[in-house]
């Protein structure tokens, strides 16, 4: 398992923090995700083999959200 952090460009209403976390949820290899209001981040905890860190940070940019930087940790 590994934890992804992406920081985005600001939110700007509750509506675009439903959109990422329904988003994600349906995503095979994401075993979890949060979005961080305040400070625009989503956090992530992926299967590895299943998903990679690259492949979340595409489908939040699809969902219309544009990504500023990836991490990942080991979990």
């Amino acid at each position: 398992m590994k934890k992804v952090i992406l920081q985005l460009e600001g939110l700007t209403c509750p509506s675009c923090l439903q959109k990422i976390e329904s988003g994600l949820a349906h995503q095979e290899g994401i075993l979890k995700s949060k979005v961080l209001f305040n400070s625009s981040k989503v956090k992530t905890e992926i299967d590895p083999d299943k998903i990679s860190a690259k492949e979340v940070a595409q489908i939040v940019s699809k969902l219309g959200y544009e990504v500023k930087s990836v991490k990942e940790k080991e979990a």
